[in-house]
């Protein structure tokens, strides 16, 4: 793969630490955690593709559906010249949003910005042979570091931030970059936002605790990536998954837990430390969100609410924003 042909770099303003930092800030003391960007390798890729076809995991069809039924409505509204979708992924998401606007003969084009190149490659290759008028941008880099040198087009651009991704980020990471994609988008842009909303909790707890396991088998793969990454020694036979939902803080709070007493040898950083049995490490929060929360949290970033389109049952929600 030549990179400098299929894609344009982007180099962030802000420092993202490396997988050593991060793990030496959140594995090495207390309390424990993994950033959960750590997740997706392939293997944790190809897991959560089949955790997102499991009949407990509601978001993804949800978010699905919304797209399908008020895509025209958002398109119509918008009229963006160009559509840029931060995490972009594998992009499928966004083919309703493309259907849409071929059925309106509008055409923007589309900017696809994330950290992997092969879902950026394998989502062009899948695009340019479905909508042979799409001229699509592929923006390799991360979006933790900020947006000052991803292009901007003129005229009004769509901006997707998708699959409740938002609900990853603690309050003050997720207004520091609400504020930080305010600063980069133009008075006449719009933020389409997905996130989760608050409901039943046995309906939250399902969700992150699958009957096939395929959550917890993803929760685990990461520490398979740090034995990977970092000649780490974890066996994950003696760990386990643990997700349940905090009605006080309205999230899901996502664990592995160590089923006995053990010392984990980390050969990259010439570190060792030690777990005590049932003693956790945090890979993962997962914010949920009232209609209200929301509206609050974007207002705090300086974005005024114009419209949400939600699901019937108000299991998940789209906000569609601009600055204020």
């Amino acid at each position: 793969m030549k990179i400098s042909q299929n894609f344009q770099a982007i180099t962030g303003s802000v420092r993202i630490p490396t997988l050593e930092e991060d793990v030496k800030t959140g594995l090495l003391h207390q309390p424990r955690s993994i950033p959960p960007k750590y997740f997706y390798d392939a293997t944790g890729s190809d897991l959560f593709e089949k955790i997102c076809g499991t009949k407990e995991y509601y978001p993804t069809r949800r978010e699905d559906e919304i797209l399908t039924h008020n895509g025209s409505a958002i398109i119509d509204q918008v009229r963006p010249v160009n559509i840029l979708e931060i995490g972009s992924g594998s992009s499928s998401k966004t083919e309703r949003l493309l259907d849409a606007c071929h059925e309106l003969g509008h055409f923007p084009s589309y900017s696809a910005f994330d950290i992997s190149a092969d879902a950026l490659l394998e989502a062009k290759t899948r695009l340019d042979s479905k909508y042979h008028w799409l001229e699509m941008s592929l923006l390799l880099g991360d979006y933790e570091a900020g947006f000052t040198h991803v292009p901007h087009l003129n005229g009004t651009n769509l901006i997707l931030f998708l699959g409740s991704t938002i609900g990853n980020l603690d309050r003050k990471s997720a207004i520091e970059m609400l504020r930080d994609l305010h600063n980069y988008m133009s008075p006449t842009d719009y933020l389409l936002l997905g996130y989760d909303r608050v409901k039943d909790s046995e309906v939250l707890n399902a969700a992150y605790n699958d009957q096939q396991g395929l959550t917890a088998a993803f929760n685990l793969n990461v520490l398979q990536v740090l034995n990977n990454r970092l000649n780490a020694n974890f066996m994950l036979n003696r760990f386990e998954h643990a997700a349940r939902y905090n009605s006080e803080q309205q999230q899901i709070e996502m664990r592995v837990v160590a089923k006995s007493t053990q010392t984990i040898q980390v050969q990259r950083l010439s570190a060792d430390f030690k777990m005590q049995r049932h003693e956790e490490i945090q890979t993962e929060i997962s914010r949920k969100f009232t209609t209200e929360t929301m509206r609050e949290l974007l207002s705090k970033a300086k974005f005024n609410v114009v419209q949400t389109f939600s699901s019937p049952d108000e299991y998940f929600s789209l906000g569609l924003a601009c600055p204020a």
